[in-house]
């Protein structure tokens, strides 16, 4: 299945907090923990990452994935 074809929703079954990481790492076919990993030292790194806000403004926005 290519990326084009899958859903940008939130993970119901790898999630942590809300499923984002999950869902995006999902679409992509990446490693969920190593993308919450990357996403945690970048939002700590950089003062003009707001990481926060951008995980809480993908929690709204993103749909839960369909069984």
């Amino acid at each position: 299945m290519s990326t084009a074809s899958k859903p940008f929703a939130r993970s119901l079954n790898d999630r942590m907090i809300a499923g984002v990481m999950g869902g995006i790492a999902h679409r992509y076919g990446w490693s969920s923990t190593l993308l919450r990993v990357i996403f945690v030292i970048v939002s700590i790194a950089s003062a003009a990452f707001p990481g926060i806000l951008v995980y809480l403004i993908l929690w709204l926005l993103m749909p839960n994935e369909q069984d």
